[in-house]
């Protein structure tokens, strides 16, 4: 795939936060790619960079505390280096985004129906009338029955459910080449999921848009990703297919994230529990395999120095040699991965 054929190039980007007097990277070296109707699934632990790598390609961290480096192009521009007035002609335009948590995303003062069309005043030349129209037209478009008395409303007053189907009306309000959706469907119940997803897919159909998705639900990546990013501690540490990553995972944490989720089939005697925990970005290792920590059965042997992302198949790439060697306690080297497949 050619750089021109994607949306969305992203190259060893680096996000740092100000702790005290030293800044450390929550982001560290991350490329990616994004195709025009690809959703893009980024998953991992809370804590892991997700929402971070998500809230960097569109500038809204505080700038006094924060280092953004490397490269985002779009339309063959570094956006990295956009300033906030150029990073406002792009952020619900081109760039939809939709927040993990709509009662604090939108504004309570504010009725739902004007804060929808607040998108349309800054982007397009629609007149008034159009703009009360097309906010109608997109709360229909999402789902929202009686969409005249919703938009008179306040957020307090709507459910989670319908929170989040304005959340997505204001992302799709310009028709944007990109969605970045952060976890869309936390807090919500497992029917409204289902729902918000069918209705995300639904949105990319008509526009072709590219989707990155950040959750750490791998049931919502099996149902809706083309393509999947695993991050841990900072760091991309597999890439794969969507089907590819579940039939033949390879990074130690990977398949450890995949071995805890209960089995349909109960083919699964016991679910795996992963050691410790995602390290504080000030005290995340820097250097070597940083789930080595986490697999401490593994010799030190298998870990490389300075890990790197190998293509060990056409299009999936894993981090570090230590997935050439892991094996869960209790299994001898090399043990059959096979209960990943479906």
């Amino acid at each position: 795939m050619k750089a021109s054929d994607n949306i969305l190039n992203i190259n060893n980007l680096h996000t740092s936060f100000r702790i005290k007097d030293r800044y450390y990277d929550a982001v560290e070296d991350v490329s990616l790619t994004l195709k025009e109707n690809e959703v893009l699934a980024i998953v991992g632990e809370s804590g892991c960079g997700k929402s971070t790598l998500a809230t960097s390609i569109v500038g809204l961290h505080p700038p006094g505390n924060t280092k953004v480096t490397g490269e985002i192009l779009y339309n063959g521009r570094n956006i990295v280096n956009f300033k906030e007035d150029e990073l406002n002609n792009i952020r619900g335009n081109d760039i939809g985004f939709i927040f993990q948590d709509p009662l604090s995303a939108l504004n309570p003062l504010m009725r739902i129906g004007d804060q929808i069309e607040e998108t349309l005043v800054y982007h397009t030349k629609l007149n008034e009338k159009q703009r009360k129209e097309r906010v109608l037209e997109l709360l229909n478009q999402v789902g929202i029955a009686k969409p005249e008395l919703v938009a008179k409303q306040f957020p307090h007053q709507l459910s989670g459910g319908m929170r989040q189907r304005v959340m997505i009306a204001i992302a799709i309000a310009c028709k944007p080449k990109i969605m970045i959706a952060d976890e869309p469907t936390t807090a919500l119940d497992v029917t409204i999921q289902a729902q918000i997803l069918d209705l995300l897919k639904e949105l990319q159909d008509e526009t072709s848009a590219g989707i990155i998705l950040i959750t750490h639900d791998l049931g919502v990546v099996a149902e809706v990703a083309d393509r999947v990013a695993v991050m841990y501690a900072a760091e991309i540490i597999e890439i794969a297919p969507v089907e590819e990553l579940f039939k033949n995972p390879k990074h130690p944490y990977t398949r450890s994230l995949l071995n805890s989720i209960p089995q349909a089939n109960g083919e699964t005697e016991r679910l795996e529990v992963i050691h410790g925990m995602v390290p504080s970005l000030t005290k995340l290792p820097r250097t070597g395999c940083r789930f080595s920590a986490r697999i401490p059965w593994i010799s030190q042997d298998a870990h490389e120095e300075k890990p790197q992302l190998h293509e060990v198949t056409p299009g999936h790439f894993v981090r570090c040699t230590c997935w050439k060697h892991f094996h869960f306690q209790g299994e001898k080297e090399g043990a059959s991965n096979e209960l990943y497949a479906n």
